[in-house]
Formats: C-alpha cells, structure tokens, sequence
C-alpha cells in the first residue's frame, strides 16, 4: 500500500497561510499611507529629494538592523554569490529607484487618480511575466478572472475621471508621457517582483536592504546634482516628519515585508496589495484628509474584494 505524499508545510502561492495573509493587508495599509506622507513631504523637498532621502535614510536603518542581526550585505555573497548580488542590484534599481523616479514625475502632469489606476494593471502585467518567468506559481483562468475582476474594481473605485487627463494642462504630450511614466513604475513594480521570485535564496533583511542600498546609489547623486542639498525649516517640522516616515515604514518596513511575501508565497499573491493599496488610500483620505466619499467606493470595493476572493478561492476554501 502506497502513502500519499504530504503537502508541503511551509507556505506555498497555492496556499500563502495566514502570516503571509496579514502581512499583505499590512503592507496595503502602510502603502496606503505613503501618498499622505509623500504630499507632505513635497511641501519642503524637491521630489527627486523625496525619493533619493527617503530610500538613502532607509537604507541606513535596514542595514544596522541587518548587520546586527546578522544580515549584512556580506550574507548576500556568502548565499547568493555575485549572482545574488546582481539580483539584489537589479531589483533597487528597477523595483526601487526607477518607479520613485516615475511616480515622481509623472504625478505633475497626471491627475493623482490615474496613478492608482496604473498600479491597478501592476498584477495584470505580473500574470504575463509569471507565465514565462515563474510558472511553478501556477496561473488558472480563476486567477486571471480575479485579476481582471479587481482592476475593473479599481477603475470604479477611483472614477471614470481618473483616465481623463487634466483640463488646465496645454501640454499634451506632457500628459501622455506623465500616464506612461506611472504605466512604467507599475511595470518596474511587476518586474521586481518576478525578479525577487526567482533569485537566490536569502535573507528577506538582507535583500530588501542592499535593494534600498543599490536604489540610494542611484537616486542620490541625481537629487544633489538637481536639487542640491535640501535645506531644513525646522519652524516647519511636518515634511521632515512625513519624510521620516516615508523612508521608516512605507519603504524600510515594507521592502522587508515584501521580499518576505514574494519568496514565500509568490508573485501573484503579492500583487493584491495593488488592488488593496487605493482603497486604503481613500479610508485614510475619508479619516484623516476629510475627503469626500467618492462615487464609486462601496461598487469599487465589492468587486476589489470579489476579485481577490476569486482569485485566491482555493487557498481560502482549502481543507485543513
């Protein structure tokens, strides 16, 4: 009589588990509160400054945790060889430094909205990179409808207006590059992701602190050379508080939480948090900003939630 084969213990994409489960919604929370803290933060700080201080201070902070823990960049050579290491450069650049630069830009010449509903097509363009780069993940046409199902609940979210460009900007072509450029930072998000899956293995400290390392190396020398060294108001403390924490939990935090989701339970399951992120956003805009309610919230929510249901249906309804 032969025995069955035990399924694997560990968390898996078919079956995240429940850690993996609330360090998602965590992540959607803290990253649902980076858009407050990077609008005040741009109110004393350039915005190349914004991205190249809030990774160089992260970075600084993850690496002392890391190097007392006993994660220094030198864990990353001794496990993952220069191959690690050039994964580990390749993801702060691309996943990192680049979709900073993107968000930065594009923002100014796109209305804010848009920018949501472009990190909404983040887990669209994961789908297509999993099938050629990962496909032990596993893509089934529940996954795909979950996907399509949440994007359309993202649009509805934010509104039709969101795809409109502004009625005050002459400059067309402007506009239109501003939409790619955040089309392109969700795109450097997907490719990070796929990128984290399938490096070596090492420890999530590590990785996500020699990402904000290789992202600092870049970003820095570009905002001295274009914005020169901020200068600091201390009768205006809350954009240095709202940087300060920009760079401790929607960067230094999240990087970890993020490496961590990735190499457990995959791509696909980290990329909910781009359907999860706006609607944060709008709780905390609602909450904190006191904005209006938009049109579409309760629509928008239900099919976010009916997408990230069906498209994790067999890991929510597996037996025990």
């Amino acid at each position: 009589m032969t025995s069955r084969p035990l399924p694997p213990t560990g968390p898996s994409p078919e079956n995240p588990g429940a850690l993996n489960w609330f360090l998602v919604i965590a992540l959607g929370i803290v990253w649902g509160t980076a858009f407050m803290s990077v609008r005040l933060a741009l109110e004393g700080f350039g915005p190349i400054s914004v991205a190249a201080w809030r990774c160089t201070i992260g970075a600084a902070v993850l690496t002392a945790c890391a190097a007392a823990l006993g994660q220094g960049p030198q864990q990353i050579r001794a496990m993952g060889g220069n191959r690690g290491l050039g994964f580990v450069a390749g993801f702060g650049v691309i996943s990192i430094a680049l979709p900073f630069l993107l968000l930065s830009w594009g923002q100014q010449h796109i209305p804010s909205a848009f920018a949501g509903v472009a990190m909404g097509a983040g887990p669209l363009l994961v789908l297509l990179l999993v099938a050629v780069f990962s496909p032990e993940e596993g893509i089934g046409p529940r996954r795909v409808a979950g996907m399509v199902i949440g994007f359309v609940g993202l649009v509805v979210l934010i509104g039709p207006g969101a795809l409109e460009g502004p009625g005050a900007l002459e400059d067309s072509a402007l506009q239109t590059w501003g939409q790619l450029a955040c089309l392109g930072a969700a795109g450097g998000y997907a490719v990070g992701s796929i990128m984290t899956r399938r490096a070596p293995k090492m420890p999530p400290l590590a990785f996500a602190s020699g990402g904000l390392i290789a992202a600092s190396l870049v970003l820095l020398p570009l905002a001295l050379a274009t914005e020169g060294l901020p200068s600091i108001d201390l009768s205006r403390s809350k954009p240095l508080l709202a940087l300060l924490y920009a760079a401790l939990l929607p960067t230094a935090l999240a990087s970890v939480i993020r490496v961590r989701v990735i190499t457990t339970a995959g791509s696909l399951f980290m990329s909910l948090t781009s359907y999860m992120v706006p609607v944060w956003s709008v709780i905390f805009g609602i909450a904190v900003m006191a904005e209006d309610l938009p049109q579409g919230l309760y629509w928008g929510l239900a099919l976010i939630l009916l997408g990230i249901g069906v498209s994790q249906s067999r890991a929510l309804f597996r037996r025990p």
